[in-house]
C-alpha cells in the first residue's frame, strides 16, 4: 500500500507573485483548495493511510519536483482544483488523467465516484484526458513518475457548487480521502450511510400586519419564504444569480434577509416562530426615497444609531445628530437621508479614504480648483452645511437659504437628481451607491421602530 501525495491548486508563487486562481463570491480558489486539501489530509489519516501535503507556497514546477523528489514506486499524487468560467451556469464536479492510460480512467472514475456519492447534489462531468483541456495536457498529469491526476471539485464561478463546497467542505473531504484510499490501497470506495430527506419545521410569515396564507420553513436559524410571495412584493430576483434559492417539497424558497436589500424590513419573532416582513414604502409611499422633504426620526434615535454602530462617534462630535436636523430643516431637506448618507461615506464618523476628523467633511465634498485633498471645513455645523447645499443642488432648482460654503455648489446641474438612487453615478462612480444610502435608511427606521 503505498503512500498519497496531494496538492492544493494555486496559493504559490507563479512569475514572482502569489496566483490566487480563480476568484468568485468574495473567495479565492487557493482559500477555499487549501481548506479542502486541510481536512482531506485529516481523513485520509484517520482510516491508516500516510499522506503528504505539498507546501502551499511553491509554483506548479516546484510542486512536480517536490513530488518527485519523495515519491516512491507505490505512492499516487492529486491535485485539487475549483474551475470558473464566464457564464455563472456552468458547474460541476470531473477528474482529468493522462490521455490513453486505461489504468487511469477507472482511477479516475472511482475518485469521482467517490466524491458524488457523499455530494449526490454535485453534478458530474465525467472523467476526462488531459487532452480535453484547454492547454492540450496537464503538466500535473504528465510531469510525475507516479500515477496522478488533477481533480476539478466545482466551479467556484457558480453559487450552488460554491454553497456546496462551503458548507459541505466535510462530505467533500470525506468523498475524496474514500477514494484516494482506494485508488491507493487498491480497494473499492464504501457506500455511504443512507441519506433520509432533510425535514425543516413550518414558520408563520407575516407581511405588512397580515398573516401570509402559505407558510415559510427554518434552515439553521434562517427564514425561508417561498418565492411568490416575492413575486407579490412586486420584486424581479430573476437577474440576481447571487440569491440563495432552495427547492423544499417541490417549493421554491429563498432566504427572506435577502429582501432586504430591496427595501423589506425582515424581523423574528421567536414566540410565536413568525418572521415579520414590512415594505418600507409603506412609511410614505413615493416620498421614502426622495432627497427634498422632512425626516421621520428624532434627534435620540438618530444618536443611538450613531452609537450602535460606533461606540465612539459621538465623544468627538456630540451634537452632529442636532447639527443634521437643523441645517437640513432650513433647506427643506430630508435630514434622515443626509444623516445616513454621512453615516455611509465616513463609516460611522471613522472617516478615512485621505478624510480626518479635523477636515469636518461628512460627506466626502471634493474641494474646488483642481485640489487632490477633500474640502476642510472651520467648524462641524459648517462641515454638514456644506453637505445639505450639496444635497439640495443635486435635488432642487430652489435657491439657498444660507450662504453657499459648499465649494462645489456652482458644479452641479441642479436638480438632476431629486431621488436618492439618481446620486449613484454622480455623487460616487459606484453604481450602487444610491441603494447603499437606502439601505442605511431602511437600517435607521428599523432601529427606530418605524419599521
Amino acid at each position: 500500500m503505498g503512500r498519497i501525495f496531494i496538492s492544493a491548486g494555486h496559493g504559490g508563487y507563479e512569475n514572482g507573485a502569489l496566483d490566487p486562481g480563480s476568484v468568485a463570491g468574495g473567495t479565492t480558489e487557493a482559500r477555499e483548495m487549501i481548506l479542502l486539501r486541510d481536512l482531506i489530509v485529516s481523513e485520509v489519516r484517520a482510516r491508516g493511510l500516510e499522506i503528504l501535503s505539498v507546501p502551499d507556497d511553491l509554483s506548479m514546477l516546484q510542486s512536480i519536483d517536490w513530488i518527485n523528489a519523495r515519491a516512491r514506486t507505490d505512492d499516487v499524487a492529486l491535485e485539487i482544483h475549483a474551475d470558473a468560467f464566464a457564464n455563472p451556469a456552468a458547474r460541476g464536479a470531473c477528474v482529468y488523467y493522462i490521455a490513453n492510460n486505461s489504468e487511469r480512467v477507472k482511477n479516475a472514475e472511482q475518485l469521482l465516484l467517490a466524491l458524488l456519492r457523499r455530494v449526490p447534489q454535485l453534478p458530474s462531468r465525467g472523467a476526462k484526458p488531459d487532452t480535453e483541456t484547454g492547454t492540450g495536457s496537464l503538466a500535473f498529469c504528465r510531469f510525475l513518475w507516479i500515477p496522478s491526476m488533477l481533480m476539478e471539485v466545482g466551479f467556484l464561478s457558480n453559487t450552488d457548487d460554491r454553497f456546496l463546497l462551503q458548507n459541505r467542505r466535510r462530505d467533500f473531504a470525506i468523498g475524496i480521502a474514500e477514494g484516494l484510499v482506494a485508488w491507493a490501497g487498491g480497494g473499492s470506495v464504501p457506500a455511504p450511510p443512507p441519506v433520509s430527506a432533510p425535514t425543516y419545521p413550518p414558520i408563520d410569515i407575516r407581511i405588512n400586519s397580515q398573516i401570509y396564507g402559505e407558510k415559510g420553513i427554518l434552515i439553521n436559524g434562517n427564514s425561508y419564504i417561498p418565492i411568490d410571495l416575492v413575486d407579490r412584493l412586486g420584486i424581479d430576483l430573476s437577474r440576481n444569480p447571487n440569491v440563495r434559492r432552495i427547492t423544499y417539497n417541490n417549493v421554491v424558497y429563498i432566504k427572506a434577509v435577502e429582501l432586504r436589500d430591496y427595501q423589506i424590513s425582515v424581523a423574528w419573532d421567536s414566540a410565536t416562530r413568525t418572521v415579520i416582513l414590512r415594505s418600507i414604502l409603506q412609511i410614505c409611499p413615493g416620498y421614502i426615497d426622495r432627497i427634498m422633504g422632512h425626516g421621520n426620526t428624532s434627534e435620540v434615535q438618530l444618536m443611538m444609531f450613531l452609537k450602535n454602530n460606533n461606540s465612539q462617534a459621538l465623544t468627538q462630535f456630540a451634537d452632529i445628530a442636532k447639527l443634521y436636523r437643523e441645517e437640513a430643516a432650513l433647506e427643506g431637506v430630508n435630514y434622515d437621508v443626509a444623516f445616513c448618507q454621512m453615516c455611509l461615506e465616513s463609516n460611522f464618523l471613522r472617516f478615512g479614504n485621505g478624510i480626518t476628523p479635523t477636515q469636518n467633511n461628512f460627506a466626502g465634498l471634493g474641494s474646488a480648483g483642481g485640489s487632490s485633498q477633500a474640502a476642510s471645513f472651520p467648524s462641524a455645523r459648517i462641515g454638514v452645511r456644506a453637505h445639505i447645499q450639496h444635497l439640495k443642488a443635486y435635488a432642487s432648482t430652489e435657491p439657498l437659504a444660507q450662504e453657499i460654503v459648499d465649494p462645489r455648489f456652482r458644479f452641479v446641474t441642479r436638480g438632476i437628481a431629486p431621488l436618492v438612487p439618481q446620486l449613484s453615478g454622480r455623487w460616487e462612480a459606484d453604481l450602487q451607491y444610491g441603494e447603499k444610502i437606502m439601505a442605511q435608511l431602511r437600517r435607521l427606521y428599523e432601529s427606530a421602530g418605524l419599521l
